[in-house]
């Protein structure tokens, strides 16, 4: 089963497990099947070995923050890197989205309950059931309202004129973190003109809620950037075959011009 089968099997199942999701998605640009199942048992154990001994939310962060050293990537914050678990469990560096999974999950080994904040333009953590928020790209830093609020017109530019309140700091589902991770990589892999990676991003991209026609054309067009139009265009034709009217004939013209490159 390769990577994105993978994703796809356990992103189906009625509620998958996000420490282990996150580490089958970033095992997309995995060199083998072996390699990926490595990536994820030892991101697995290293999880657990963070949780051992920690019993309160200060102890945790004391554990991830200072004695580990996990820490914001600031000075290349557009690293794929930082978007891929192993690689943020192994450099200690990450983006909010990512040091934040981290923190969730050795905070459920632990008995401490904890859920992601996808607040427009910054990701936080919150103790559950209280309105204690961790900034987890500072260090762990607790935040009242005014912090978030701060924080949310910084990272956005919203003007007063946008209200803030607690409709902007509802719990994030672990099938929604996984879309911001995998929006943050295909950001990164369309800007820097690296389609292979972004063939395995936008397929699991698809196995997950609010994908459709822009994702399938984006797609067939990264493989068709791979000299892959035979696949693109027999891609967008079949997606075509179960869409609406006016879809299919968007996904058959581009079918078409892929088609083209082989005349």
């Amino acid at each position: 089963m390769d990577a994105v089968a993978r994703f796809t099997e356990l992103v189906g199942a009625p509620d998958p497990p996000l420490d282990r999701a996150a580490l089958a998605l970033a095992a997309g640009p995995a060199a083998s099947a072996v390699a990926a199942r490595r990536d994820i048992d030892k991101g697995l154990a290293e999880l657990d070995r963070l949780a051992s001994g920690v019993s309160s939310l200060d102890g945790l962060v004391h554990r991830l923050f200072v004695e580990e050293a996990f820490a914001g990537n600031g000075k290349d914050y557009y690293d794929p890197r930082n978007s891929l678990l192993p690689h943020v469990l192994r450099r200690r560096l990450g983006i909010p989205i990512t040091l934040a999974v981290v923190t969730i999950e050795v905070g459920r080994r632990a008995g401490i309950a904890l859920e992601g904040v996808g607040m427009p333009g910054h990701f936080l953590v919150r103790a559950v059931g209280t309105h204690v928020h961790l900034d987890v790209f500072a260090g762990g830093a607790v935040i009242g309202p005014a912090e978030c609020e701060a924080k949310f017109r910084a990272s956005s530019g919203a003007g007063l004129e946008v209200p803030f309140g607690p409709h902007l700091l509802t719990p994030t589902p672990t099938r929604a973190i996984l879309v911001r991770m995998l929006e943050n990589l295909r950001s990164i892999y369309r800007s820097r003109r690296r389609p292979r990676d972004l063939e395995w991003v936008l397929r699991m991209r698809l196995a997950l809620p609010g994908a459709g026609l822009p994702e399938r054309l984006e797609l067939a067009e990264a493989l068709g950037d791979q000299a892959r139009w035979v696949d693109g265009a027999t891609l967008l034709e079949r997606y075509a075959r179960g869409a609406s009217a006016a879809q299919a004939e968007k996904l058959t013209n581009a079918a078409r011009s892929l088609r083209a490159h082989l005349n």
